[in-house]
């Protein structure tokens, strides 16, 4: 074999799949043919071991406007000649590298995938994970990521509405920075990647292309971290003021008939923008690198094409357009070069001046090997399943001191301090602001709402892989249903160990089949999404962890709810049970179970048809504006969730609801489908009689009012004590 090794081990290329490409070519390929090759058949642009097990997703609904996968993010109807495009994507790897740069090019990506649709960007969401805040170089990650979240995303005018943040050990080393991006558009001025017709010319906008990103794709997201690589240049450096422009100036190009596509320049930069644009086109195109502008002297072809330089946009122009183009980008003072043009013969050309540096058939260079090996279930995970958690005795400490010791745990308390350092208002479409269930945001120009939340629970998905799926579904879902919004599409992010481990592979296609459930019996189809795999440190996994970004319709945003309480004399009702039982079942993978008895065990459950009844009767009695507010039970349980609402209303509410079996599974178990609500009296009839309808079970837990949460015997807390420890938990995690 002419290549060694080492060179394919640089391309994340096994010597199989280079044998596979002189076989396809019938020759062996040069240097920048190889290295287009790496770029496009990576697990990061190829999805090499994921495309088979999604299409287990059934994504199917009269409001999708773009088959899954097609474009650049997913598009649905939202009524009114008006549609939603979203996309969630990771930025893992360069993140944990360098955190500041790594996070803030996630959302320069992010973003640029919903404007190259012609959609305008009205909001970010993101989802992270970290190590424990106590180790040093967790705090560096956690504080440089946020600080690039903000940077970026506050210089570019989209405001950062919500999200979650996680923490555990498996992350330690390996960060999950993934970011959601929302956009508004007109469904009849939809943009899409392709290339057009033959003649059509391929102009580069944006920054200048330097050496920053190369090998990205191929040999930072796709495979695993090693100690002795140094990985600094292969992470890109961001410039959100450009990224600005770039945006008003591709949304006024986009409104014009002069382009037939637009693709953003990300993983593997112009080498997947340019040829998957030609893919879906069914053309071929010739690009001349000597026409890209540099900021870096002496850049060979190879660099070019590899290079993930940011803020940069192909405009795939119309020919005879490509002066009307370029008056608009002069007008916003952008720089764009003629690199090439689109071919009819369905072959990528790469040249250097006149001087032709490689060829390849675009269909080769798109068709990757797929993989579908056999996953094993972990030779522990059984073992974990079944531990008898009856042998877990109840925490020595009051019923009130772990109820502050929860809400002290970095995965439960506020998250102020990181959504306080982004601007959630900017654009004035903000109605409900980040730290409930759910962001609103309202439609101008309609009395339409939508609402936006992700979820997604590792632990869960450690210990059930398929029942963690299906839970990341619901309670992405249930969120949004807490507001009063109807899930209509969801966006995903499967990050994942590394899939070549039969196990880490069990744990990949058992999660998406219970995403596939979910998603089917929710009503709520996968409309979009990115899979990021080899997340591990030093022959570590991280959890599996699927990342469900959910999107809601309201019809009338007027008609929401929020999370606090409001009224004194309020009547409090949980919705999905009619009665607080502590099974001791319900403590399987929970926080109160890591938190207090250190121990990741058991395993989670849930019931779709109970799932998909108590989020209808929540958004049914929000809409006939019977309650007052709503919060779904998730981490901590029913106790931290009575907590987070009068925490978040500034009341108290005392319970007068008896506990059946043990006091810490019933005030602290993860039972799912529940929904604590609160409404005047006069509504319970109408809770009743909705209930009744649908088959959910209720149980009164008290009232609202004075200035304590307090359950019977076993807990009183002034609101502003739970208020003290909750609030400032993330701060005083990064004290030194």
């Amino acid at each position: 074999m002419p290549v060694s090794k080492q060179a394919l081990d640089d391309l994340a290329l096994s010597e199989a799949e280079y044998e596979a490409i002189v076989e396809r070519l019938g020759r062996e390929p040069n240097a920048l043919e190889l290295g287009l090759f790496g770029s496009l058949w990576s697990e990061h642009c190829g999805y090499k071991h994921s495309k088979p097990l999604l299409r287990l997703f059934d994504a199917k609904s009269p409001r999708m406007l773009v088959e899954p996968g097609a474009e650049n993010a997913g598009v649905v109807d939202i009524g009114d000649g008006l549609a939603i495009v979203m996309k969630i994507e990771s930025h893992n790897h360069p993140s944990a590298v360098e955190p500041y740069q790594g996070a803030a090019t996630g959302v320069g990506g992010i973003v640029r995938d919903i404007f190259a649709m012609g959609a305008r960007p009205i909001a970010l969401l993101n989802s992270l994970r970290f190590g424990p805040l106590t180790e040093p170089h967790n705090r560096f990650l956690f504080s440089g990521v946020v600080a690039g979240i903000s940077g970026y995303g506050n210089c570019i005018g989209v405001p950062d509405v919500g999200g979650e943040i996680c923490f555990s050990a498996s992350y330690s080393g390996n960060p999950l920075v993934n970011a959601m991006c929302v956009g508004l558009i007109e469904t009849s001025r939809l943009v899409f990647s392709t290339t057009g017709s033959p003649g059509n010319t391929l102009m580069l906008v944006g920054a200048d292309t330097g050496r920053d990103g190369i090998h990205g794709a191929s040999g930072l997201a796709s495979r695993s971290f090693e100690e002795d690589r140094e990985l600094r240049p292969t992470v890109q450096v961001g410039n959100p003021f450009l990224e600005k422009v770039l945006i008003e100036a591709c949304l006024e190009v986009a409104q014009t008939e002069h382009v037939a596509g637009i693709q953003d320049l990300g993983a593997a930069g112009l080498t997947s923008a340019s040829i998957e644009a030609a893919a879906k086109g069914g053309a071929g195109l010739e690009i001349d690198v000597s026409r890209v502008p540099r900021r870096d002297a002496g850049m060979s072809p190879y660099e070019v094409m590899l290079s993930e330089s940011q803020e940069r946009v192909l405009l795939l122009v119309k020919q005879g357009h490509e002066e009307a183009v370029r008056a608009i980008l002069d007008k916003w003072d952008l720089e764009c070069a003629t690199i090439g043009r689109v071919t009819d013969d369905g072959v990528a050309r790469v040249f250097d001046g006149n001087r032709l540096e490689g060829q390849v058939p675009v269909g080769i260079l798109t068709d990757p090997p797929l993989y579908r090996p056999q996953g094993v279930k972990p030779p522990d995970l059984a073992a974990l399943q079944e531990y008898d958690l009856t042998k877990v005795p109840p925490s020595v400490q009051m019923p009130e001191e772990v109820l502050k010791l929860l809400l002290a745990t970095p995965n439960i308390a506020s998250k102020q301090w990181v959504y306080r350092q982004y601007d959630h208002q900017v654009q004035t479409n903000t109605v409900v602001p980040p730290g409930g269930d759910a962001a609103v945001l309202r439609v101008k120009g309609t009395q339409k709402g939508i609402a936006l939340a992700t979820d997604g629970n590792g632990r869960y998905c450690y210990l059930d892989p398929f029942v963690g799926g299906k839970i990341a579904v619901a309670e992405a879902c249930r969120n949004v249903a807490c507001t009063g919004a109807e899930p209509i599409a969801l966006t995903d992010c499967l990050n994942f160990g590394n899939p070549e481990r039969p196990e880490v592979y069990y744990q990949l296609e058992e999660c998406i089949k219970g995403m596939a459930e979910a998603s089917k019996r929710l009503g709520a189809p996968v409309i979009s999404g990115n899979v990021s795999l080899y997340n591990e440190s030093y022959g570590k996994s991280i959890y599996p962890t699927p990342v469900v970004g959910a999107l809601g319709l309201l019809e009338d945003v007027s008609l929401r709810a929020g999370v606090g309480f409001s009224k004194t004399d309020d009547i409090v009702v949980l919705l999905g049970a009619d009665e607080v039982e502590g099974d001791v079942s319900s403590l399987g993978a929970s926080e109160y179970l890591e938190a207090v008895h250190g121990l990741v065990a058991g395993r989670p459950s849930i019931d779709l048809d109970a799932e998909v009844a108590v989020q209808r009767v929540c958004r049914r009695l929000i809409a006939a504006g019977v309650l007052a507010s709503a919060h779904d039970c998730s981490d901590g349980g029913l106790a931290v969730a009575l907590a987070e609402c009068c925490i978040a209303g500034g009341i108290g509410f005392t319970g007068d609801f008896r506990v059946t079996g043990r006091w810490d599974a019933a005030l602290f178990g993860e039972q799912q489908s529940r929904i604590v609500v609160s409404l005047p009296a006069d509504g319970l009839g109408a809770l009743e009689s909705t209930c009744a309808g649908e088959g959910v079970p209720w149980a009164r837990l008290g009232r609202v009012g004075g200035d304590s949460l307090a359950i019977g015997d076993l807990i009183d807390a002034p609101v502003s004590e739970l208020d003290g420890v909750w609030r400032y938990a993330i701060e005083r995690a990064l004290e030194p």
